[in-house]
């Protein structure tokens, strides 16, 4: 793990020094750091939020985004996906450098609007409105690690909501459907992500990952795919 983010752990630490409010959950060469932080936020006037929030840096960190967990027992759980999804945009948009504080400051400044846009989606689909679903297809030029590399391929659907398939075969081919911006993330995930091993047996990132389709679909197109991200093997 790299000496700036132990750095900025140790800098958080002494931030968020009351208790309960720094946790340092894992340290180790395999996960990187994973902590937990727990703040509170202002709601409204005279109202606070608490939130527990999760962060995970990996060993590439700050040259890729943190994994995020938000919740709280004041919010429901579609309010905690909007705002770590928000958070992850916001840090994908910043320049690699130690930002966890940053993104903090930011959600403080940004929470009420944050939920004041989640409510008013949530609104809108109580409605009958519904977000739009997308799909898109990707081919993958190999995977030698592949137990590890299905698993993260795994993980990253689930956390993101998104639903699909993995086609082994001749081809390596992940279909997805979901929310554009969550397939958007995925992306950006499986480019940053060291989620393979070269020909020597080091970590490398996924470059030959191509787009082969990116599109919305209506909700009469829609394709029936499990809630459980699958895999199969095609001859």
């Amino acid at each position: 793990m790299s000496e700036l983010a132990l750095d900025e752990m140790s800098v958080l630490s002494a931030i968020y020094c009351e208790k309960d409010e720094f946790e340092l959950l894992e340290k180790s060469a395999e996960k990187g750091l994973v902590f937990r932080i727990q703040m509170e936020v202002e709601a409204a006037p005279s109202e606070r939020t608490l939130l527990s929030l999760l962060f995970q840096l990996p060993t590439e960190y700050p040259h890729c985004v943190p994994k995020i967990s938000v919740s709280s027992k004041q919010l429901s759980r579609k309010q905690c996906q909007h705002i770590k999804q928000s958070l992850l945009e916001k840090a994908s948009a910043l320049e690699p450098d130690p930002m966890v504080h940053e993104l903090l400051l930011w959600l403080q400044q940004n929470f009420i609007e944050l939920t004041l846009n989640d409510q008013s989606l949530v609104e809108v689909q109580e409605e009958g409105g519904e977000e739009e679903t997308w799909i898109a297809l990707f081919l993958i030029d190999h995977m030698r690690s592949k137990t590890k590399y299905i698993k993260a391929i795994e993980k990253w659907s689930t956390d993101l909501g998104l639903t699909g398939r993995l086609f082994l075969g001749k081809l390596i081919l992940v279909l997805l459907q979901g929310a554009r911006r969550s397939i958007k993330e995925y992306i950006h995930l499986q480019r940053t992500v060291k989620v393979d091993v070269d020909s020597s047996g080091k970590r490398c990132k996924e470059k030959m990952m191509r787009v082969l389709c990116e599109t919305q679909v209506s909700d009469l197109k829609r394709l029936r795919i499990s809630s459980a991200f699958l895999y199969e093997f095609v001859s």
